[in-house]
């Protein structure tokens, strides 16, 4: 299945204007992608209205402080930032202690970000919604740097009926499907678990539903896109030359579709050996988009020097502005945002 992927809508087209409703677009995203998702959320609240962070810690949380000064910015991702993502940000520690950040500390910085028109106001979190995940079984996030995002949204003052966290004992670190994948609690590519669970039905419902039950994706829905006038440098932005989304071709007819942004974890976007398409297509968001008038986007990150893995940028590779809406990943997402909720 994921060789017969890699070579599936290879043509690209121009990502298309489609006047999708921008009013409440949702996001969410497994490890890496679920940081980036989590700081795209907070960064646009003012449009993204909620998010779904599989495996992923709280906003900031690689971020060491006072590092936004530091006019060696490279050195400074390279030695500090990368230790506290690496350990703080993915292990909670010990049972006893843990070295994960406070989420009032947290918290502290994104309302300096918000003062200061970096991103939105913080407030708005307070009236949306979450979904959140993590499984004993995982063993690249802990349990504990999920709590930690969790005890960041309490602190925005969401409260816990807009907070749906989700503990399993089973899975590994991976979306969790009801029918496609290695088996539950498999470790590794393609990082989607058969599990028997359709967890993106779960976020999407939570997110976005009630919706109508999913349907069989169609073919020429999955659309292959051109990233590089969104980004300018691709090698500054540490994303892919191309992006991928499904748009339901009555999306295309009649505008008003919602839209639904999902960002891949590390090793598993279309860049990566052995996957190519296999996340966009198996991981269950087209079912969904199909019969619900939701446009899913995938934006793509790629490998480099300083992030070998593919990752999205939650500790700084790109430069210091990586949790504002002046970052170069969420600056290029947020334009291909507003090109499908163009007329």
């Amino acid at each position: 299945m994921a060789a017969q992927a890699l070579t599936a809508g290879a043509q690209s087209e121009r990502l298309p204007e489609l006047g999708a409703d921008l009013s409440a677009v949702t996001v969410s995203g497994l490890s890496s992608g679920a940081y980036m998702a989590g700081q795209f959320h907070i960064a646009h609240s003012g449009i993204v209205k909620g998010s779904g962070l599989i495996a992923g810690g709280p906003y900031g949380c690689a971020r060491m402080p006072g590092s936004q000064y530091n006019p060696f910015w490279l050195q400074q991702v390279l030695a500090w930032n990368v230790q506290r993502a690496q350990n703080a940000c993915m292990d909670d520690g010990w049972w006893f202690y843990s070295t994960v950040p406070s989420a009032s500390f947290l918290f502290d910085y994104a309302a300096q970000l918000s003062s200061a028109n970096r991103i939105d106001p913080i407030e708005n979190l307070a009236a949306q919604k979450v979904y959140l995940f993590t499984s004993s079984e995982d063993d690249t996030v802990h349990t504990g740097v999920v709590e930690a995002a969790r005890d960041f949204y309490r602190r925005a003052s969401m409260p816990d009926s807009n907070i749906r966290f989700h503990e399993n004992d089973s899975a590994a670190h991976a979306l969790l499907t009801d029918d496609f994948g290695p088996s539950c609690g498999t470790a590794g590519a393609p990082y989607l678990n058969d599990c028997d669970r359709d967890q993106a039905g779960e976020i999407l419902n939570w997110l976005e539903g009630p919706l109508e039950p999913r349907a069989e994706p169609q073919e020429n829905a999955f659309v292959r896109f051109s990233q590089t006038e969104f980004m300018g440098d691709a090698g500054q932005a540490g994303m892919g030359e191309v992006g991928m989304a499904y748009i339901p071709p009555a999306c295309r007819t009649q505008p008003g579709c919602r839209l639904h942004i999902v960002f891949h974890g590390c090793r598993q976007g279309l860049d990566a050996s052995g996957i190519g398409e296999t996340f966009v297509r198996q991981s269950g968001y087209a079912d969904w988009a199909e019969s619900n008038r939701l446009i899913i986007l995938f934006p793509q990150a790629a490998s480099n020097s300083l992030n070998p893995n593919g990752c999205w940028d939650w500790w700084g590779y790109t430069g210091a502005d990586f949790l504002t809406k002046d970052a170069v990943q969420i600056r290029s997402v947020a334009s291909m945002m507003e090109r499908l909720g163009g007329e």
